[in-house]
């Protein structure tokens, strides 16, 4: 089975294409009648579409992967625990599912791109939702320590110790 264009877009780190082209090999090899279960690149086809928040796909791919694969890959069940913990808004679940196994070089730069990704919309959704925050609960939305909270920046967004538990959220000019 030829994942030339799959390597290809990991390699020049355009995770925001793995899913589509994923779903497109798919497509082909099932209308070619080759078998391919046993090869598929599964968690690297799972986090493709949880990269680009497209939970819903993920989970019917979950559904679609055989208990054997489940069982053979554990790869694949670390990749769906992201995805499991994004369904239920489980934000500090999303970071201890990433941290939680030790991923293969070929998905690590995969899931270390979601990870900042998904650090940078919890900022923005940080921002949009509240003005004056705890810093426990910071942390917890950024998947970091409270310490880490404290002296975080991320992009343009800053979290301002204003008060001694609570920080006030602002954008900072660069």
């Amino acid at each position: 089975m030829d994942f030339s264009v799959l390597n290809e877009a990991l390699a020049s780190k355009s995770f925001n294409k793995i899913a589509d082209i994923c779903d497109n090999l798919m497509l082909q090899v099932a209308a070619e009648g080759v078998p391919f279960r046993d090869e598929w690149p599964f968690a690297i086809h799972l986090l493709g579409h949880i990269y680009i928040d497209d939970i819903n796909s993920a989970r019917f791919l979950w559904k679609s992967i055989p208990p054997a694969i489940k069982e053979s890959q554990p790869e694949v069940v670390a990749a769906w625990k992201i995805g499991q913990k994004l369904w239920t808004r489980d934000y500090a679940g999303v970071y201890e599912a990433i941290r939680g196994f030790d991923w293969t070089q070929q998905t690590q730069v995969l899931v270390a791109a979601f990870s900042e990704l998904y650090t940078k919309r919890m900022f923005e959704l940080l921002q949009s939702a509240y003005s004056t925050i705890s810093i426990q609960d910071a942390a917890q939305f950024l998947g970091m320590s409270e310490e880490d909270a404290s002296n975080c920046k991320h992009a343009h967004l800053c979290l301002c110790r204003e008060v001694s538990y609570y920080f006030t959220i602002f954008r900072c000019i660069a």
